[in-house]
């Protein structure tokens, strides 16, 4: 079963070629995503990796969390998902006339 990773701390330039030829040394990489600013199209400094396997995932943390990549030292944990949080709920697309 897949285990998904969050990397911390990334370089702005590096690309997912590049993340995923250096995880793909402690396992097999399914997927990379690194989100960009809607905005801008700027990297955040951060991403996921997928791992194809738990133990693949285990050893991508012991050999990445603390690894230095151009000047940048990664942070590397299990991915966790995030909680909603009260009042982001959207439940339609609004836009509707509203009757007095």
């Amino acid at each position: 079963m897949a285990a998904r990773l969050y990397v911390g701390n990334l370089p702005y330039s590096v690309t997912e070629d590049e993340l995923r030829n250096l995880f793909s040394g402690a396992g097999t990489v399914e997927s990379v995503s690194l989100p960009k600013e809607r905005e801008t199209g700027r990297a955040r400094g951060f991403g996921f990796v997928d791992m194809a396997t738990s133990t693949d995932a285990e050893n991508a943390i012991r050999m990445f969390d603390g690894y230095n990549l151009s000047n940048r030292t990664l942070r590397v944990q299990p991915a966790t998902e995030r909680p909603q949080q009260a009042g982001t709920q959207h439940l339609g697309s609004g836009g509707g006339h509203r009757r007095r």
